[in-house]
């Protein structure tokens, strides 16, 4: 079975004052605008490197709600942030890190237990398979 997802893009202009925008298949994103000023700047609008941190993000919660409820350990909550950094590399810029800090509400699991998990998600879902830059984690079980 394979899945295909699509989003686009539209550019106008040239890298300093160009600007663009990305919509998604779904209309979960449509039209959101970006730019070197969204990439570099702060300026309002979103940027590749945030678009691939909330990938990160949802796709490690839902693969590690899958590996808890297999362990047979239905979480209550899965929180995850993902901190994607953009490097200046010799020959441009790359993509160099993504960090993922990951707080997970699951009654009666020990945190050993729950670190054995998270780790393997981190390494095996399918974003991170994608990305080549390191991958880091952060995990903490609630009580």
């Amino acid at each position: 079975m394979s899945e295909v997802k699509k989003g686009m893009t539209v550019w106008n202009g040239g890298i300093k004052q160009g600007e663009g925008y990305i919509s998604t298949e779904s209309k979960a994103l449509n039209k959101a605008p970006f730019s070197l000023k969204t990439r570099f700047e702060g300026k309002p609008g979103t940027n590749p490197e945030e678009l691939i941190a909330a990938a990160h993000s949802a796709c490690f919660s839902m693969a590690l709600s899958l590996a808890l409820e297999q362990a047979n350990n239905v979480p209550e909550c899965i929180e995850t942030h993902a901190e994607v950094t953009l490097s200046k590399v010799s020959d441009g810029f790359e993509v160099t890190a993504s960090h993922l800090i990951c707080k997970a509400k699951v009654p009666n699991l020990l945190e050993a237990d729950f670190h054995k998990i998270a780790e393997d998600t981190k390494k095996n879902c399918p974003i991170s398979k994608l990305i080549k830059a390191k991958i880091t984690l952060s995990a903490s079980l609630e009580s």
